[in-house]
């Protein structure tokens, strides 16, 4: 989880309150207190740092600035401002780019180097986990429910303070979604939806964004059927985007930037056309 505050500050001397991007200059000097959980909340950090970001417009066909410009600490942090409109989603996704930001707070756009990936080939399926797949006690679904799906990853977990992915988060890849770029794949019990994950389709490049389990494995079943239905279709890789355990448990990695995208061009030459997809 991530939380963040923000003064800005025009001249870089006198504090002022964050109304919109509208107000600010193209590009702007920025006070940040980031305090990042890492590795699941088992350990954390804050920083405080005055840093220069470029403030996106109001045009969600206007460029990002070049990857060259993200940050190294915190991470990838390349932008802030814009919107979540399908066109900038879309744009930011097939340049590397996804966003991560705090309800209230000003949309913020990264690209972090190293980026962590899974290989739908490269999955690993634990003794337990087998033994889990083979008595079929679960069934697995494709965009039934996505709206159930990213309602359950919003909601706050035992060992969080809180969620970044806020209604505006959902209303826009809601309407990913229907757009049919947005995917879930979902784990359900005895007609009980209990786990699964959404994200987004790129290309041959699937962008993970949450996953949720409410029963012991549910989640890591819709894994492990994603990543069935990415290899029968050519699709490259799982964006993870950033570190856990969990899933480094599981067999994703860390590439560098360079060779995510590299591998990003490589599936978005493909044409994959828009849709629901289908559990057959």
């Amino acid at each position: 989880s991530l939380r963040i505050n923000f003064v800005c500050d025009d001249e870089g001397s006198t504090s002022n309150t964050y109304n919109s991007d509208s107000d600010l200059p193209d590009i702007q000097l920025i006070s940040l207190t980031l305090f990042i959980l890492l590795n699941e909340c088992s350990s954390s950090r804050t920083l405080r740092l005055m840093i220069r970001l470029k403030w996106l417009t109001e045009d969600p066909s206007s460029p990002f600035p070049s990857l060259d410009y993200a940050l190294t600490d915190p991470n990838g942090l390349l932008a802030a401002g814009g919107d979540l409109s399908a066109e900038r989603l879309l744009n930011a996704y097939s340049h590397g780019i996804f966003p991560w930001f705090n309800p209230e707070e000003p949309i913020l756009w990264w690209s972090p180097d190293p980026r962590f990936v899974l290989f739908p080939e490269k999955l690993k399926i634990s003794r337990s986990l087998r033994k889990t797949l083979n008595k079929n006690s679960f069934e697995c679904r494709m965009d039934s429910q996505f709206a159930a799906v990213i309602n359950a990853c919003s909601m706050t977990r035992p060992d969080q303070q809180g969620t970044w992915i806020s209604d505006e988060m959902k209303q826009a890849y809601i309407q990913l979604h229907q757009l049919g770029y947005a995917h879930s794949v979902e784990s359900w019990y005895e007609g009980e939806l209990v786990g699964g994950l959404y994200g987004v389709a790129v290309g041959q490049v699937f962008c993970g964004e949450s996953m949720f389990s409410l029963k012991t494995d549910a989640s890591k079943i819709a894994l492990v059927h994603l990543c069935d239905y990415l290899q029968q279709r050519g699709f490259k890789l799982i964006d993870s985007q950033v570190y856990t355990s969990h899933l480094e448990s599981l067999g994703a990695e860390m590439i560098s930037r360079d060779d995510y995208l590299e591998i990003l061009s490589e599936g978005l030459q493909q044409t994959v056309s828009p849709g629901k997809w289908s559990t057959g």
